[in-house]
């Protein structure tokens, strides 16, 4: 018998959307070791934030005692999820789609343990490439309805603009998935993202069909921001997982930085901290509510980058907004001493810097004053910079707005 019951320690921390059974799934997860899967399409070559909401959860159950499948999508990833989506996914080589599954694993290997009997990973591709089509129609599209699927969350978005057969096969294929594990791994469980209930109820539906078994489906919450957008992302991109895509630096200040009405959800979900002490946190107000998000920006880089690259990125932090100094964490652009010596435009440095996404963009915030250079607001849109604009530590601090800060060196 497990001393504390994982579904509650995951419906308390807020994780828990909608579960299939919960009463039954709740009992199963209580009284013996349950392996359960979770699905990553392999649409990049590196996991982002909210990939890492799931990755959480499966470390929870993992310490509770089940065995997780991580499953990757080499399979799937070649049609696309259609849900949650307005256009249909571009193409991905099989080339790149290998790729970028390896680089799942290798990142899932930091988080989960694989040793023999704690965990599996798999990879769709391994059944999905070399399945017959009639012999699929026949096993498997007999258990559909067509009524019943165009009925689903994930297809209705797609309705107006067109949903491709190709497309609508989406579901079919994740449900084959979660029978097949439950055949290969005796795996009982499927749990995702709420955008992918409608996909999970297929693959419980599936199993109990062909094989007369009980199996289930648990959704947890998607990170979003107060309006309802995905959480994770910034005006340069994904906030991802890999230090070469997202620096530890960059990565702690995005949590350092998000809306103060999320800090207790985001503790609760990407934080391992006693719930006790995340609902003191999050009941902390005004100016002390920066408290809490430097503990959850810490805490989260420590799990994701270590408790070095941590510790680092907060001192580097501390260096700009507590003494108005420079670190060696923050993100830099080195250029050559020539170039310095004839100087670069603001525009340029903004793009270069990915401060700014286009040199329109740079245009638009250097005329809306959110720019400066060593801390003097820029306000000519052609204002050139070079060695001799260096402060007296041999650098340029370019800020955008209040709290995005970037350093120009010299080669060495």
């Amino acid at each position: 018998m497990m001393s504390e019951n994982v579904y509650d320690i995951l419906a308390d921390r807020g994780f828990i959307e909608q579960a299939t059974h919960p009463d039954e799934i709740r009992e199963l997860l209580g009284k013996e070791k349950v392996t359960f899967y979770i699905g990553f399409d392999a649409t990049a070559d590196s996991l982002t934030a909210g990939h890492f909401l799931t990755i959480m959860a499966m470390k929870h159950m993992q310490n509770a005692g089940h065995k997780p499948i991580a499953l990757l999508g080499g399979g799937t990833t070649m049609i696309g999820d259609p849900s949650g989506k307005s256009d249909m996914r571009s193409m991905m080589t099989m080339e790149k789609i290998n790729h970028n599954a390896q680089c799942f694993a290798e990142q899932f290997a930091k988080f989960i343990d694989f040793r023999e009997g704690k965990a599996i990973i798999d990879n769709n591709a391994n059944w999905l490439l070399d399945l017959n089509y009639v012999e699929f129609l026949r096993e498997i599209g007999v258990h559909f309805s067509v009524n019943r699927m165009l009925a689903a969350d994930c297809y209705k978005q797609r309705m107006e603009k067109g949903l491709t057969f190709f497309e609508f096969n989406y579901m079919i294929m994740q449900s084959y998935d979660f029978w097949k594990l439950f055949k290969l791994y005796d795996c009982t469980l499927q749990m995702g993202g709420n955008d992918q209930w409608s996909n999970i109820i297929g693959g419980v539906e599936l199993i109990r069909r062909k094989e007369g078994k009980s199996a289930f489906g648990l959704t947890l919450k998607l990170l979003t921001t107060s309006e309802g957008l995905k959480m994770g992302k910034t005006m340069k991109g994904a906030i991802w997982l890999n230090p070469e895509k997202t620096s530890p630096y960059e990565f702690y200040q995005y949590w350092r930085n998000i809306e103060d009405v999320k800090v207790e959800e985001c503790l609760g979900l990407l934080t391992f901290l006693p719930m006790d002490e995340v609902r003191r946190l999050g009941s902390l107000q005004d100016e002390k509510i920066n408290e809490a998000k430097e503990v959850l920006a810490y805490e989260i880089t420590k799990i994701v980058h270590g408790e070095e690259e941590a510790a680092k990125a907060m001192e580097a932090s501390h260096a700009l907004f507590a003494n108005g100094g420079k670190s060696s964490d923050i993100p830099s652009t080195c250029y050559d001493s020539e170039k310095l010596s004839e100087g670069i435009d603001i525009l340029s440095l903004l793009v270069d810097t990915k401060l700014a996404p286009t040199r329109s963009e740079a245009r638009r915030l250097i005329q809306q004053g959110g720019v400066f250079v060593n801390e003097e607001k820029v306000a000519q849109v052609d204002r050139i910079f070079s060695k001799a604009n260096f402060d007296e530590d041999g650098a340029l601090l370019i800020r955008k707005g209040k709290k995005s800060y970037h350093l120009i060196k010299e080669k060495e």
